[in-house]
C-alpha cells in the first residue's frame, strides 16, 4: 500500500513522503490516525501543489533542529546522587532526571528524546544521545557526582 503522510514519523519519512507500508498498518493505524492518506490522483495532485509550503516547514524544522543540537552539545549536565561503595548509586539516573536537570538550565526536551539504553547506575562521566530531530541526533555530557550532605549540629 501506497501512503503520502501528513506528519513526520521516525522510523517511516517525513511529512509528503511517499512510503510503501503493510496494508494493515496503513488502514489500522496511519490513516485513521491522520498520520497519512491514500497516494492516489487527487491526492498527488494536492501535494504538488503544497510541495513548495511542505519543504519550507521541512527547512524550518531542520534550521530549528541544528539550532537546538548546537545548544545542546556545549551543555554539561551534572547530577548529584547518593553513591555507596564502588561507586554505584542508590538507585539510577534516568532520561527524566536527565531531563529535568537540562529544563533547570533552560533546555526544554522531552524525556523520550534521551536515548538512554539502561539507566545509569554508576558514578562518572557519560556521553548520552539525545534526538533532536529527524534522523538528527547529538550528544550531552553527563556527570554523576557523589551528593554531598551538610550535616547540622
Amino acid at each position: 500500500m501506497e501512503l503520502i503522510l501528513k506528519k513526520t514519523i521516525d522510523t517511516l519519512g517525513e511529512v509528503g513522503d511517499v512510503v510503501k507500508v503493510k496494508d494493515g498498518f496503513g488502514r489500522n493505524f496511519l490513516i485513521p490516525h491522520g498520520k497519512a492518506v491514500m497516494a492516489n490522483k487527487m491526492n498527488l495532485a494536492i501535494l504538488e501543489q503544497e510541495k513548495s509550503a511542505i519543504e519550507a516547514k521541512k527547512a524550518e524544522i531542520r534550521s530549528a533542529s541544528e539550532a537546538l543540537a548546537k545548544k545542546i552539545s556545549g551543555i554539561t549536565v551534572v547530577i548529584e546522587h547518593r553513591a555507596g561503595e564502588e561507586n554505584k548509586l542508590f538507585g539510577s539516573v534516568t532520561s527524566a532526571d536527565i531531563a529535568a536537570k537540562m529544563a533547570a538550565l533552560g533546555v526544554e526536551i522531552d524525556k523520550k528524546k534521551i536515548l538512554l539504553d539502561e539507566p545509569i547506575k554508576t558514578l562518572g562521566e557519560i556521553m548520552v544521545n539525545v534526538k533532536v530531530g529527524y534522523q538528527m541526533n547529538t550528544e550531552v555530557k553527563v556527570q554523576i557526582v557523589p551528593l554531598t550532605e551538610t550535616k547540622a549540629e
